[in-house]
């Protein structure tokens, strides 16, 4: 970047010593008819156009890596930045605004290095330079171009603050409106199925046209501050051709001298032009540096220890909560208020609490997808936030009830945590097919176009919930975790084929510690431990069956009254399979309570 300053530096005054020479010329072999010296004078003024071209284009050779450099890596570390931020902080942001933030904003900065930036300084030099070179030639003239001058600097502070102003709101706004269109494209189907697609074309318009309103308040200081820095310049013009014509006309000036200070007057001409969208363009990149550094200082509050902590080893899956603490940002009620809970290795826990007791929040901080405000959680006694990120994250896999697939094949996405067996190797393959046995989805994907190759598009919108669900699930264990964390990981599944999957599970639970939430009485029966969640505490634990019979509040939430069921003509109640069925209804009716309206 030195070089390229060097450079640009080097041009303009290469392009400011070219009237100098034309004065000589013209006041010494033209005005003395020597031919002689005609030569020398010409070949002069061809050199430094030759130095001139030969430094810009020097000037753009150089700028090109270290520009796009920069620009690239300052997109890869805000895209890294992102990815170690914590939950609470996507929480709180749309996703447009971080693409925004990620993909236009780095441009505009890159493209201000490249070009606007040199430019605006070597043309404020070049400004002053040639005032320096006026005033060689006639003190007069310098002033009068000064003064003509002067305005503009006061008129491009203005402009510039109000375009900056606007500029920033016109990136928020162009933000807002990303994530509108990526919302409207990732939901289409509820938007379908309500009827709200003209309500969200028309929240659409409503931003377009805020956003045309503000680039047109942009334009108007721009095309304000155009018409000073235009008019200005050609003012000087006429003014220094018309002191200098008259001091020609006298004797004071040489007309040499006038046809040198006209030439660097309109030399001047393109940098005084040249600040108008300079200046904007500054602007713009300012507010896109604004917008780029309010993303990359945001706080990594779950970030790598200074000195990482060995696994345990052999590792056997302990897990303890330790007075755990977590109040979400922003000043909002703390979700976990000093849970204390062990985890025995091996065994399988359920947590069952009502919307809002705390669950998702504690799940998410068994793989540091946040830290606790305060307490500490520690596997096998080692506290998680002294264990290397990818250390942990090896050992611990999620599902979670809203399965994220990405576009690409099946095998990419159930390979998502087992990067290396995503070369479609047999072994691979092996892997994954028995991971999808597992979780009862080899039927299905068996029966895709091209199996485990098959493309299934952004989020699986080919898939059913049951089958994103089960993919999902099964990108969980193939790894081999030593924790299993399921955040309703089967919710999407009918009763029968949750009772497949937990059934094929069976072999894989025994060999890991798994934490699940849910409700339905025939998964809390597997359980070792329920864990009753209440306002951020642990209400109670125990069995399901200790639980159903001593805590009330627990049984209204899993098991909810029912309608008497009426047993089949000749069929005896007391029969044993008649409880399985009234058991199975109540799985049923529950799950209708929550919202997902099964039917088997």
């Amino acid at each position: 970047m030195a070089g390229v300053c060097g450079a640009a530096f080097g041009s303009m005054l290469a392009g400011l010593a070219m009237p100098l020479v034309l004065q000589r010329l013209v006041d010494g072999p033209v005005a003395e008819r020597d031919s002689a010296a005609l030569p020398w004078c010409i070949g002069g003024f061809t050199l430094l156009g030759l130095v001139e071209a030969v430094l810009l284009g020097a000037r753009r050779l150089l700028v090109v890596r270290p520009a796009t450099r920069l620009e690239t890596q300052m997109r890869a570390d805000v895209s890294a930045h992102i990815q170690r931020l914590p939950l609470s902080f996507h929480s709180r942001w749309q996703s447009g605004q971080l693409l925004s933030r990620t993909v236009s904003d780095v441009t505009e900065i890159g493209r201000f290095v490249a070009f606007s930036a040199v430019y605006l300084m070597v043309n404020v030099a070049a400004l002053a330079v040639g005032l320096v070179v006026l005033a060689w030639l006639g003190p007069v003239l310098a002033l009068i171009v000064f003064l003509a001058y002067a305005p503009m600097v006061g008129a491009t502070t203005v402009f510039e603050q109000r375009f900056r102003a606007v500029a920033r709101s016109a990136k928020e706004v162009s933000g807002d409106l990303s994530t509108t269109v990526e919302e409207s494209v990732l939901g289409v189907r509820v938007l379908k199925v309500f009827g709200r697609g003209p309500e969200t074309v028309r929240r659409f318009t409503g931003q377009a046209r805020r956003l045309r309103g503000l680039e047109l308040r942009k334009l108007s200081y721009t095309a304000a501050l155009w018409w000073i820095i235009t008019a200005l310049p050609d003012l000087a013009i006429v003014a220094v051709i018309g002191y200098g014509g008259y001091g020609v006309a006298t004797g004071a000036l040489t007309l040499g001298t006038l046809m040198a200070a006209v030439t660097v007057t309109t030399y001047l001409r393109w940098p005084a032009d040249s600040l108008g969208w300079l200046t904007t363009d500054a602007s713009k990149a300012a507010a896109a540096a604004d917008r780029y550094w309010q993303v990359r200082d945001e706080p990594v509050t779950v970030g790598e220890p200074e000195r990482p902590q060995p696994l345990p080893s052999p590792l056997h899956g302990e897990i303890r909560l330790e007075d755990v603490h977590y109040a979400h940002p922003g000043g909002r009620a703390a979700a976990l208020r000093g849970v204390g809970l062990t985890i025995r290795a091996g065994t399988m826990v359920a947590l069952v609490g009502a919307t809002g007791s705390g669950k998702s929040t504690l799940l998410s901080l068994l793989s540091r997808l946040d830290d606790p405000t305060s307490g500490r959680i520690t596997l096998d006694g080692v506290d998680l936030r002294e264990l290397a990120l990818a250390d942990l994250r090896s050992v611990v896999c999620c599902a979670f009830d809203d399965p994220v697939l990405f576009s690409g094949t099946v095998r990419a996405n159930v390979t998502l945590g087992l990067p290396e067996a995503d070369g479609g190797s047999e072994d691979g393959d092996a892997a994954v097919w028995e991971a999808l046995r597992t979780v009862r989805a080899d039927g299905f994907v068996s029966a895709l176009p091209e199996r485990l190759s098959t493309v299934i598009g952004e989020e699986g919108l080919g898939l059913s919930g049951g089958q994103r669900q089960r993919l999902a699930l099964a990108r969980a264990i193939l790894p081999g975790p030593k924790v299993l964390v399921l955040d309703n990981a089967l919710s999407a599944l009918d009763v029968r084929t949750e009772r497949e999957v937990e059934a094929a599970l069976g072999g894989v639970l025994s060999r890991v510690t798994t934490v699940v939430t849910a409700h339905r009485p025939g998964t809390l029966r597997l359980a070792d431990q329920v864990v009753f969640l209440a306002g951020g505490r642990v209400a109670a634990t125990g069995t399901h069956e200790e639980l159903m019979a001593r805590e009330p509040e627990y049984r209204r939430l899993v098991a909810p009254s029912l309608p008497t069921v009426a047993g089949p003509v000749g069929r005896d109640t007391e029969d044993p399979g008649y409880a399985d069925d009234t058991d199975e209804v109540a799985d049923i009716a529950e799950d209708g309570m929550a919202g997902r309206g099964r039917t088997r």
